[in-house]
């Protein structure tokens, strides 16, 4: 019993105590994203422990996604601030490990947005925050009615700012991230439909597009109820996937060509 206590209690090795110290100092913004952390002299200085140990807290927050080691002359360790797009990696990587259809992705999706539109609904600034951007989503969407690519960027871009504008950065994180590798998909749709003409009719886009206008002046009126229900009746994940798509499981490999080595640093 003893054995097992002092099990549990293990005390942690000097490099992990190390990454412990700078992984907070990233999180903390002590440094900024791009910035070399201090040489390895001077964390030993620091730190008082040994080389390996620094060695070691390296490969930890390397590990993390929390800095990349250069080597070389100009060698050194990059500060990389955790990024939503890094969060949207890791969904997609355990979605696919699961066998995750994208259908089951697409039902998530719908929920949370559903619940982003009520959140953006009940927002007091609302009319100064909220509805002049989907307003501005929906003139986009007008103009590109005969531009398919051009339609679907600004749809895109309105069910995006349901999420973005939502004011719960918790929902931001989870259904952004989400719908970072949902969107992954809608643009290949897009894009396969453009190609071989199967894109929805004009007569199509114009009822998607009166519904985002419904949407936004629900959202206006400030009514959460009405505007969650539009929404979710809205989005509608089956008209994204093709008959071939049925049961297909979550790419992550898809995710990183569009979104590059998310460890790497740089915008989203």
């Amino acid at each position: 019993m003893v054995a097992d206590v002092r099990a549990q209690l293990r005390q942690p090795k000097l490099g992990e105590m190390v990454a412990g110290v700078i992984r907070q100092r990233i999180l903390d913004g002590e440094w900024r994203d791009g910035q070399l952390l201090p040489n390895q002299d001077a964390l030993v200085a620091e730190f008082r422990v040994s080389r390996p140990s620094i060695r070691e807290a390296m490969r930890i927050l390397e590990a993390e996604g929390l800095i990349t080691v250069r080597r070389g002359n100009v060698g050194g360790a990059v500060v990389h601030r955790p990024e939503a797009r890094h969060v949207a990696y890791a969904m997609a990587m355990v979605l696919e490990s699961r066998g995750v259809t994208l259908d089951d992705v697409g039902v998530a999706m719908g929920q949370l947005e559903a619940t982003s539109a009520g959140l953006c609904a009940s927002r007091k600034d609302r009319a100064r925050k909220v509805v002049p951007q989907l307003r501005k989503h929906n003139t986009a969407a007008e103009k590109a009615m005969d531009d398919p690519m051009g339609f679907v960027r600004a749809t895109s871009d309105f069910h995006s700012s349901l999420v973005e504008l939502c004011g719960n950065d918790t929902l931001r994180l989870l259904a952004g991230s989400l719908e970072s590798l949902w969107l992954v998909d809608v643009n290949s749709w897009a894009e396969n439909a453009t190609r071989n003409g199967s894109f929805p009719s004009r007569a199509h886009r114009l009822k998607n597009h009166e519904q985002h206008l419904r949407i936004t002046e629900a959202i206006a009126d400030g009514d959460s109820a009405l505007a969650m229900r539009l929404t979710e009746t809205h989005f509608d994940p089956a008209r994204f996937l093709r008959p071939e798509d049925a049961g297909r499981r979550v790419d992550a490999a898809a995710m990183h060509a569009i979104m590059g080595n998310p460890n790497a640093g740089g915008s989203e």
